[in-house]
């Protein structure tokens, strides 16, 4: 297995090309999961604006665990591409068995949590007591299908990591077809499937998240991959390599929690303000899910390539890289951003709802392109830090970022009572007090004795 592996060379190279070639299978990763969501949300938008306004908290709810797994696939991800920067293969395998050890205790936790614990948080929040009962009942099932995602999360680290992220298309391929399908079967009754209603999402969501699961273990399988990488020479528990993932990865798993369950704080004073701000505001989370796609990918990117860098001894080329990075990630967000201020209509009409509702939403989606673009900056400094490994950084910086966030969506729609776009304005208080802090760690240099 050593000889196999010595020959193997994962190592990057500074170009457009490179970061095109690892940024876009990413994206088409990234967006198949939002097209789900989206496709969700307007299956449940055909049953009525209620279902659409809960579909909204559940989203986020399910959110605060999609990126505490999210955050673990960050800090594998990271180690994963130091270790191929600096050519050590034999490395990976064992970094991989520990990661899906790690996930899949976090996925337990998660569905512990879920059953126990947040019918009482909810109970305490919501004033509607049928939207609690509507939240409750979906999640109780959604929740399910932790384990398949952080697995999931888990492969898709392996893959970017090493540099083979177009394999990630087919296991998101599958998922969306899936979902689509058993989206309209299950909620409608169709396709000669049960009629399940707003349930019916869950239970087709869990369905899609098996499916590309299977479909991407597959696809590496018939790679060869476990055979190059070593992932099945070396599985036994190895606390010094889970340490070290735990090390990377929590304060990524920290940030980003904390960053999702303030999400979820806002969208609970946005229901005290009514159903069609709710409804309206769950839309304004697809637009940040779909079209930040690009954004997260370039991240993902800046992440892997800059640990790789890193491992190859070139730290003098990390900010170099970095700035090409984001110009390609700033130019999707503004093409966004003025294809959203010009055909505003176009988007807003796919949830099948009124003029009224249309016309609320529109000044509402003007503020969140505009945010769009702040977010293509922020994320790939922030990205930059996790590839150093110094992810404390992030996590300082997401703390600052949420107490400035938390008092102003609280002053401002809970105090105040203000239009909701008052409350979405806060996007660009939150990114922007990221990004200085991330600008500034990468321009110090200081993150060039930082070592993992």
């Amino acid at each position: 297995m050593a000889a196999n592996t010595s020959n193997i060379n994962l190592q990057v190279s500074i170009s457009n090309r490179q970061i095109l070639s690892i940024a876009l299978p990413i994206t088409a990763s990234i967006v198949v999961p939002q097209i789900n969501f989206i496709t969700n949300n307007i299956f449940l938008g055909g049953l009525g604006q209620k279902e659409l306004a809960v579909a909204g908290i559940t989203g986020v709810y399910y959110l605060i665990f999609a990126v505490i797994g999210h955050g673990l696939n960050n800090g594998l991800q990271a180690l994963i591409s130091r270790r191929a920067g600096e050519n050590r293969i034999d490395q990976i395998g064992n970094l991989f068995s520990q990661g899906i050890r790690i996930s899949i205790v976090f996925a337990i936790a998660g569905i512990l949590l879920t059953w126990f614990i947040a019918p009482f948080l909810f109970r305490f929040a919501l004033h509607d007591t049928e939207r609690v009962r509507m939240a409750v009942d979906f999640l109780n099932i959604r929740i399910l299908g932790l384990p398949f995602l952080y697995i999931y999360q888990m492969r898709n680290a392996l893959l970017v990591g090493t540099n083979q992220s177009r394999f990630l298309i087919f296991g998101t391929a599958m998922e969306a077809i899936a979902n689509i399908y058993f989206d309209y079967g299950l909620i409608y009754g169709k396709l000669g499937l049960p009629e399940l209603g707003f349930n019916g999402a869950a239970y087709a969501s869990i369905i899609a998240e098996f499916a590309g699961l299977v479909v991407i273990f597959l696809v590496i399988h018939l790679q060869g991959m476990g055979q190059r990488l070593a992932l099945f020479k070396n599985i036994r528990y190895d606390w010094e390599n889970c340490k070290l993932i735990l090390r990377i990865s929590f304060p990524i798993i920290l940030q980003m929690a904390i960053s999702i369950i303030s999400w979820e704080f806002f969208y609970i004073l946005i229901e005290h303000h009514g159903e069609r701000d709710l409804a309206v505001s769950n839309t304004m989370r697809n637009i940040f899910g779909f079209f930040g796609c690009f954004t997260w990918a370039f991240g993902a990117t800046t992440n892997s390539m800059v640990s790789n860098i890193i491992g190859q001894g070139l730290q003098h080329r990390v900010i170099e890289l970095v700035g090409k990075i984001m110009k390609w990630s700033v130019g999707f967000a503004v093409l966004v951003c003025v294809l959203l201020n010009i055909f505003p209509q176009a988007f807003l009409s796919l949830y099948g709802q009124d003029q009224a509702f249309i016309d609320a939403a529109i000044p509402v989606m003007r503020i969140v392109s505009m945010a769009l673009v702040l977010m293509s900056v922020s994320v790939i400094w922030l990205n930059a830090v996790t590839g150093t490994g110094n992810t404390k950084v992030n996590l300082y910086s997401e703390i600052a970022a949420i107490i400035l966030y938390c008092l102003y969506v609280y002053t401002t729609l809970e105090k105040l009572k203000l239009p909701i776009g008052w409350g979405w304005a806060s996007e660009g208080i939150y990114w922007m007090t990221l990004l200085i802090p991330s600008l500034w760690y990468m321009r110090s240099g200081r993150w060039k004795s930082h070592k993992m």
